[in-house]
């Protein structure tokens, strides 16, 4: 096969419809944009900050402009790596929400805790986190330890 012979799947590609080129064509005189009326004139549409009279689509969002949307419910992980697990306990030891928060890995204890895979895991440690991720997970699982994951 060469480059030349390459072509697309018969019917995934349509010629462009070519509207206002006479009767016999099926979409001569008006081309499909009835009779009269903004509808049927060029820069029908405008954009989107013209509505005639009502609040503009912009200023409608509920956000800053520029700024992006905040989903209202995002979840905030307290974010602690398997290198500083390693440093913080010794070998067969609980890792759990107070042991971390003692440890001072923690950001802020309301928020739910995430295991993530930097680093190796040197000691066996039995943990027990809301989320860990699967890379962590099979590190932690080598090293002889154990994941539990809570509520």
């Amino acid at each position: 096969m060469k480059l030349q012979d390459l072509v697309p799947n018969i019917g995934s590609k349509k010629n462009r419809k070519r509207v206002g080129r006479g009767i016999s064509a099926g979409q001569g005189k008006t081309a499909g944009r009835g009779t009269k009326g903004a509808g049927a004139r060029s820069g029908e549409g405008g954009h989107a900050y013209r509505q005639g009279g009502n609040l503009p689509f912009f200023r409608r969002l509920p956000f800053l402009r520029g700024e992006g949307f905040t989903p209202p419910n995002q979840i905030f992980y307290n974010e602690v790596n398997l290198d500083q697990l390693s440093q913080a306990f010794k070998s067969n030891v609980d890792v759990t929400p107070e042991s971390l928060d003692q440890a001072h890995l923690l950001r802020d204890m309301r928020n739910p805790i995430v295991i993530l895979g930097r680093g190796e895991m040197t000691v066996a440690l039995k943990v027990r986190v809301h989320r860990v991720s699967a890379g962590a997970k099979a590190k932690i699982e080598k090293a002889g330890g154990s994941v539990e994951l809570i509520a």
